[in-house]
């Protein structure tokens, strides 16, 4: 009887590696578009600067990439199952990752900076102290729908980073607040925030959009997406 053949792990790296960082593939996740996989954490950057695949340059969405991505759970036990003792790396990584996140955040607690920069509604919700914390907490991202007029002026640059964090009881006057700080709009500009289309109430805060107007709600593995539209304010 002819003995099992044995394969190597390098004989599966073409399947298992990702084409952006060519490290094995972490959190695993395919574009629907053309079901090339990377690493989340890999195209979701790659997604801040492009809306191409980065392997086959098809796009993947005009204005939005993101909704095209969905997490590959049954190759990330593969992959994990297939590389020794990888899972536990990336366990052990991502608690360090988060360890120096806090001490970091801790340090610069007190700076005046990073109070005025933080998002939790602290002054739509009356100032607790903790900046809602303990609040259930959502992943959105910011993205500019561009006017071109306003590019040209260089009124607006979009955001340098526009993944956030923040409490579900934030809400979309806050938000507006925060771009306007964050872009330093002029006093004579107004901001609309939309999700899917359709335009916000300052009031909606982010668990209702969520829940009313989100059509990925359930995918927790992505964030949700609002679009910020700058214009002048004729009022």
């Amino acid at each position: 009887m002819t003995s099992p053949r044995k394969h190597l792990v390098k004989d599966f790296n073409h399947f298992i590696t990702c084409y952006v960082c060519k490290g094995y593939l972490i959190k695993p996740t395919t574009v629907t578009e053309c079901l090339h996989t990377f690493c989340k954490s890999c195209i979701v950057q790659h997604f801040e600067d492009s809306n191409d695949c980065p392997k086959c340059g098809i796009q993947v969405h005009e204005t939005n990439p993101l909704e095209m991505l969905r997490l590959d759970n049954t190759l990330e036990e593969i992959i994990f199952k297939l590389v020794p003792e990888l899972r536990e790396k990336e366990q052990q990584q991502e608690i360090e990752f988060w360890r120096s996140r806090k001490s970091k955040e801790n340090g610069e607690e007190d700076g005046p900076r990073s109070k005025r920069s933080r998002l939790d509604a602290d002054n739509d919700d009356g100032g607790d102290g903790d900046y809602h914390r303990s609040d259930p907490q959502i992943a959105i991202c910011l993205d500019c729908l561009r006017n071109n007029s306003l590019v040209e002026e260089n009124i607006v640059r979009g955001l340098m980073k526009k993944f956030i964090r923040c409490s579900t009881r934030v809400t979309v006057g806050t938000i507006k607040k925060f771009l306007s700080l964050k872009l330093k709009l002029p006093s004579s500009y107004e901001l609309d925030v939309l999700c899917n289309g359709e335009i916000m109430g300052k009031d909606h805060t982010m668990e209702f959009i969520y829940m009313t107007r989100w059509r990925l709600r359930g995918e927790t593995d992505y964030p949700m997406v609002l679009e910020y539209r700058p214009r002048i304010d004729f009022g």
